[in-house]
């Protein structure tokens, strides 16, 4: 991970690192076993550095913290929620194209 505004987070640290934060943090909830997870890394990374400061991005492995991906009735990976003071603000499913991300964080941030 390039950036220090990407981190992981699993079921001990998500209510705070992620329901508490003021800064919008946007959940990708994958697995080590996801290509198309491997596939948005990059995309993260960029996004990451863009958003400085408006956004952070936290990586919560599914296999690790099923009790919050069932929570958040995630289905599949890769799943992107957006978080901000404790409220989703929005979601999407699957890999897609760093413009996708854009306008859906750009709807939001």
């Amino acid at each position: 991970m390039a950036s220090e505004q990407i981190f992981n987070v699993d079921s001990q640290s998500f209510e705070d690192q992620v329901l508490g934060s003021e800064t919008p943090v946007l959940v990708d909830f994958w697995a080590t076993w996801c290509g198309p997870c491997r596939m948005v890394a990059p995309i993260l990374d960029e996004l990451a550095g863009e958003y400085d400061g408006r956004l952070r991005i936290a990586k919560l492995d599914v296999d690790h913290a099923q009790d919050v991906a069932v929570r958040y009735g995630v289905q599949g990976i890769p799943h992107f929620i957006l978080f901000k003071d404790g409220e989703i603000l929005g979601r999407m499913t699957g890999a897609a194209p760093k413009m996708r991300f854009e306008a859906f964080l750009n709807d939001h941030v």
